[in-house]
């Protein structure tokens, strides 16, 4: 069963995130908020926070900026993910991943399947890496992202957390674009 290590350090990390969406403001925003407020907590860095509209283009050069930024190590989105027209963050997104991390939806629809049932297959979650960059796009509801937080990137983004986690791997993420 996983654990954490008390003899390992605790690694803060660096995390932007962004919300999806054509009616939230900053003031209204409660799953970027709901994010913002479990990042802290659990001892990381909220290095950014944006929201943008439902549209690929806008979505994907946000995205981009924060891979490009060196103060943030990991993105997280929320909104976006569903089937109507107007989601397209996974669309936006998908395309910049050098990697994708694709046991993270698989587990995120596994927590998600315990608290909604079936409804979890109207998700798009996804999850990938870009430049070094760690990069999450779950749903809009606050409820969502708290069962991601909780049950998935709370651990991974913890050091002390094994067998393993993503923040150990980190310093080698980019390994493959070192010369000499």
């Amino acid at each position: 069963m996983p654990k954490l290590d008390p003899n390992r350090p605790f690694v803060p990390v660096r995390i932007a995130v962004l919300t999806v969406s054509d009616t939230r403001e900053l003031a209204d925003d409660t799953s970027g908020a709901t994010l913002a407020e479990m990042i802290a907590s659990a001892g990381h860095a909220v290095a950014a926070r944006a929201i943008v509209k439902d549209d690929v283009e806008a979505i994907r050069a946000q995205v981009r900026a924060w891979i490009a930024n060196q103060g943030i190590d990991v993105i997280i989105s929320t909104g976006g993910t569903g089937f109507t027209g107007r989601d397209v963050t996974p669309d936006a997104v998908k395309p910049l991943f050098e990697k994708e991390v694709d046991g993270f939806a698989t587990v995120f629809h596994m927590i998600s399947f315990e608290k909604v049932g079936t409804s979890t297959i109207q998700s798009r979650a996804c999850a990938g890496l870009a430049h070094g960059t760690y990069i999450f796009c779950l749903p809009g509801s606050p409820g969502a992202c708290r069962d991601a937080w909780n049950g998935i990137l709370v651990h991974q983004l913890d050091n002390r957390h094994r067998p393993c986690n993503f923040v150990e791997i980190m310093p080698r993420l980019e390994e493959h674009r070192r010369t000499g």
